[in-house]
Parts: structure tokens; C-alpha cells; sequence
């Protein structure tokens, strides 16, 4: 597969810092506000997104981690089994305003797969979506984010890919996959 860089470490740093400064504009302290990384690979983007609040003198930010596996539409057609992940949400989130973080947004499936988990922990006030990518028009669901860092134009079988150096890539980076062509 060939492959496109489209943000380096520096316009990643640039976009996640616009990201915490619209999440500031909206949330103020963050007092009624939960971020809640997607399992497995939101949590990466929800960790660096702490990061920079913490920063901007935004501390104790209410966060979780929360693994969709077994709220799939597909986790029973797969030939292999899947491996959930762990789910740590330690705040009752009644009432609260739930922000859900992933870091490419593609067919919608894990986002409403989200929503149903999510009902375990208490009926959220809000529920909102933070994407680092947004492959817009690749949507199955009418599922669509209030927080995009970039959006992607990409073909269907294309693939964007989001590496992180402190989970062993070369370098923070976001890849284009082309789809092999036929």
C-alpha cells in the first residue's frame, strides 16, 4: 500500500492544542464535564488532550476509558475472537456532559456502539464527539463530530492510520493508506 503523510508531530501538536482550546471555549472548569477516550486507540488522543489542559491550568479533568467491544453490530461475524479492553470509568455520569474521543472517525459504527455502552455508567446530559481525522464522507451512520482536527477525502478502501512515538512509531504521524488498485 502507498501511503501519504497528512499531519506531521508539528501540525499534530497545532490541532490538538486548537482541540483543547475549543473544548475550554465550551466546557469552561469542566466541572459537568466527563472525556471519555474510545478503547483502544481515543485513549491516545484523550491522554495528549489532558495534557494540554493541564497546561492551560485546567486540572482534575473527569476522564475515563471505555472498550465498545461487545456493543459491536459485528463482534459475532468475526473469524477470530476479539480481545476486549478495559473499560475504567470511575464517575457516575448522570447528568454529566459526556465527551467521546477517538482518533479517526470512519463509518459511525464505534460511535454508536459507544452511546449503548455508555448507558451503564448513568444518562448523560450531552453527548458530544472529538475526532483527531474525520473521513466524512465514508459515514454508514448519520453520525457526524462537534470536534475535528482534520478531515480526510479518502476512497473506501483507503485507510488512515494515526501512530504515536510513545507507542513505538518513528515518529507522531498521520497516514493515507491508498487502496491497492485492481
Amino acid at each position: 500500500m502507498d501511503k501519504k503523510k497528512l499531519l506531521d508531530a508539528r501540525n499534530i501538536d497545532i490541532t490538538l492544542n486548537r482541540l483543547a482550546r475549543q473544548l475550554i471555549e465550551n466546557h469552561d472548569d469542566f466541572k459537568d464535564t466527563v472525556l471519555i477516550g474510545l478503547q483502544s486507540r481515543g485513549i491516545h488522543v484523550m491522554d495528549k488532550l489532558l495534557h494540554i489542559l493541564k497546561s492551560c491550568g485546567i486540572e482534575n479533568v473527569a476522564s475515563g476509558t471505555l472498550d465498545i467491544t461487545f456493543f459491536r453490530d459485528d463482534f459475532r461475524r468475526r473469524t477470530s475472537p476479539l480481545q476486549p479492553s478495559m473499560t475504567k470509568i470511575n464517575v457516575l455520569l448522570e447528568g454529566k456532559k459526556v465527551v467521546f474521543i477517538d482518533d479517526v472517525l470512519f463509518t459511525g459504527r464505534s460511535v454508536r456502539s459507544a452511546m449503548d455502552a455508555i448507558q451503564s455508567f448513568g444518562r448523560p446530559a450531552e453527548i458530544e464527539l472529538l475526532v483527531l481525522i474525520d473521513r466524512r464522507f465514508s459515514r454508514e451512520l448519520p453520525i457526524q463530530p462537534d470536534y475535528v482536527g482534520q478531515q480526510v477525502d479518502s476512497l473506501a478502501g483507503d485507510r488512515v492510520s494515526v501512530e504515536w512515538k510513545d507507542q513505538n512509531a518513528s515518529e507522531n504521524a498521520v497516514y493515507l493508506e491508498f487502496a491497492e488498485n485492481e
